[in-house]
This record gives structure tokens, C-alpha cells and sequence, in this order.
């Protein structure tokens, strides 16, 4: 795995990130980055900035070491500053905040996916008028990004189990790969027979290498990519569904129902409406920003 160390400003610039290494100036302590695309890669990268990114829509993933984090719209993922990660962005319509280490420092160096009540929503999306590439700062910047910045860390307490692990171990990495890319019907035989185990041998190893169990991590991808679909608007409940897998509407609304704490109608219907209603205020908050 090569990691760069590439500057927060210019990191998703680019689907190739440069080895282009940086320290902060001191004169920008934190700013915004607004980013909509199809796909790009960002491949095993560092920053000197913490990141708090907030999908309005799309799927965002972060792969460290040790997990897999999944992003579902109206949710934020905290990248703390010098963790090697992955960035896969998919048809997304996102906005990050980098801030520097100095005006916030979490306990640990581990990401977290975060439920984001609505004022802090419109807090990410009013920052929009300071972007990460300005070039000159001032006093109200420097004060509302402190300001912000205590309040995530704070809200760093409660975070949102939206992540499966990662492994090492290649015969996990390639149950994991091979889970991943056949949601929709993945009886355990024939995992068994693409990995080239016995049953007994990889519930076996899956259990002591992830502290979960197959079924678990099949389960829970299924809900994540789920989250997701729902998004998409020509998509119904029961295509979303049988595309992850589960046999019947019902059956998935049950399990979607219990995880995500709403029923999967009840989820598509809030994540539409609030990135319809963000999108028009990140606009505006843009636009105050080049008034200003």
C-alpha cells in the first residue's frame, strides 16, 4: 500500500493524488470544500487537516487499516489528520470541512461516521462561503470554524455504527471482496467454492479475524448498500430490496427498520427532501461568499 501526504486543498482535485507533502500556513486554520462528481478514487492518502465530510447524496466510503466506512447521505464522516485512508466517492454531491489540528483534538486517531442533527447540517453548509482555497482570512472565518470546531468535537461522542471491518489476512480480504460484489443471491456454498474453503474453515476464521460473524458482515453490508440505493430516485423499495439480497419487502423493511431506527420509505423520503433543501442553501451560502 503507498500512502502520499497530500495537501487537504488539493485533495479532491484530482482522481490521482499527488505526492505533494504540506504543513499548515497558519494563515488558513480551516475551510470548505464543496465536490460533485460520478466516481473517483482518491487512492491510500494522508492530509494535515482534519475533515469532517457531509453527504447530501451518493455513497461515500473510507477504508482505513483496520475498517471499511460507509457513508450514508445526511451523514458525516471525521477523518482525523495523518490517518492513511481511501476515499471512493460515487455519484456524490458532498461537503467537506478541514480544519486545523490546532482548534480541535479528538482522543484517538480513528474515524467515525456521525448522525447530523440539523443544526449542525446548516453549520457545514453556511461554512460553504469560506472555501479550504481562499486566500486571505478573517476575524468572523477564524471565529465561526472555533466555534464549529468544539461543537464536533463534541459530537464525536456519537457516532453511528455505519462501518464492517477490513483484514490482511487474503483469504478474508477475498471473502470480504467476494460478499461485497454478490449481495443480491451469495448462499455460502458457493462463497465457499470461490475462496477455495470448507464451510467450517472460513465461519471459522471470519469469526477470530473480525469479532463477527459471516452472516453478520453480509448483513450489515447489505443494510449499508441499501442506504444508498434509497437515495436514487428511480429506484423503489422493493428493487432496492432484491438488489442487496433480501427475498421479500417485508423482510427487508424489518431489518432496515431495526438498524437504521425508520423504515425504508420513511428514510428515502427524509434523505430526498433534505438534500433538495441543502443543496439550495450550500447555493446561497456560495454565493454570499463571492458577494462578500
Amino acid at each position: 500500500m503507498t500512502v502520499s501526504a497530500v495537501p487537504a486543498r488539493n485533495l479532491l482535485l484530482a482522481a490521482k493524488v499527488e505526492d505533494v507533502p504540506m504543513r499548515s500556513t497558519g494563515v488558513i486554520r480551516a475551510g470548505t470544500y464543496a465536490y460533485e462528481a460520478e466516481d473517483l478514487v482518491t487512492g491510500w492518502h494522508t492530509h494535515d487537516l482534519h475533515q469532517i465530510e457531509y453527504a447530501f447524496q451518493g455513497v461515500v466510503e473510507v477504508e482505513t487499516r483496520s475498517a471499511h466506512y460507509f457513508l450514508p447521505p445526511q451523514k458525516a464522516v471525521w477523518i482525523p489528520a495523518g490517518l492513511p485512508h481511501q476515499t471512493t466517492l460515487r455519484q456524490v454531491r458532498t461537503m467537506s470541512v478541514f480544519f486545523d489540528p490546532a482548534l480541535v483534538s479528538p482522543a484517538d486517531d480513528r474515524p467515525r461516521v456521525l448522525a447530523v442533527a440539523p443544526i449542525f447540517r446548516e453549520m457545514i453548509v453556511y461554512a460553504a462561503r469560506w472555501p479550504i482555497d481562499r486566500t486571505s482570512n478573517d476575524a468572523l472565518a477564524d471565529s465561526y470554524f472555533t466555534t464549529l470546531a468544539q461543537l464536533i468535537f463534541e459530537w464525536l461522542d456519537y457516532e453511528t455504527p455505519f462501518s464492517v471491518p477490513t483484514s490482511t489476512d487474503p483469504l478474508i480480504a477475498a471473502v470480504m471482496s467476494h460478499t461485497n460484489n454478490h449481495l443480491e443471491h451469495l448462499p455460502i456454498h458457493d462463497l465457499c467454492r470461490a475462496v477455495g474453503v470448507s464451510e467450517r474453515t472460513l465461519r471459522r476464521r471470519f469469526l477470530a479475524d473480525t469479532g463477527m460473524t459471516w452472516r453478520q458482515y453480509l448483513l450489515q453490508t447489505r443494510l449499508l448498500s441499501a442506504m444508498a440505493l434509497l437515495t436514487e430516485r428511480d429506484r423503489s423499495v422493493l428493487d432496492v430490496a432484491t438488489t442487496v439480497g433480501f427475498e421479500s419487502a417485508s423482510a427487508f423493511t424489518r431489518a432496515f427498520t431495526r438498524y437504521a431506527g425508520e423504515t425504508p420509505s420513511a428514510y428515502r423520503q427524509r434523505a430526498l427532501t433534505s438534500a433538495a433543501g441543502a443543496a439550495n442553501g450550500q447555493r446561497a451560502s456560495e454565493e454570499r461568499g463571492m458577494a462578500g
